[in-house]
């Protein structure tokens, strides 16, 4: 198994409800820590770049309207295999068909609001994480 990172967002939705501590614990409890961390309001700009692959999708501008609502916690895990292990612990977009115990059966309102993000490939882990933290602010 290898060692990686990925990106982990805690949405608006989850900190608006003071779920942070619940889902960093969770993260923790099956392997992944947090390697950076930070409590952030997302600017228009900084959500539109970031969700820049659902342009053209037609929840675009409803989801950039969520992410800029109040603030959200970024953070980089680490662990092994740790994209997949984190969408696993995230559980299905869609709460109603997420496995119980996971962070979206526990904590998501619906599909929109569904408390964390996650990334879902190494490669776009990379990207996800280089967009939101420098190098030097990674610690392990």
């Amino acid at each position: 198994m290898a060692i990686e990172t990925t990106l982990s967002i805690i949405k608006p939705d989850a900190v608006e409800r003071n779920l942070i501590g619940k889902i960093i614990s969770r993260f923790e409890e099956d392997g992944l820590r947090p390697v950076a961390i930070r409590r952030q309001h997302l600017s228009r700009a900084e959500a539109e770049g970031f969700y820049a692959v659902h342009k053209e999708r037609p929840f675009f501008g409803e989801l950039v309207e969520f992410m800029t609502r109040s603030p959200v916690v970024i953070m980089a895990l680490r662990g092994e295999d740790a994209v997949a292990k984190n969408r696993e612990i995230m559980g299905a977009t869609n709460p109603a068909q997420a496995a119980d115990g996971t962070i979206r059966k526990l904590y998501a309102n619906s599909i929109g609001e569904n408390s964390v993000h996650g990334s879902d490939s190494v490669e776009n882990a990379a990207i996800e994480v280089a967009y939101f933290f420098r190098t030097t602010e990674i610690a392990d």
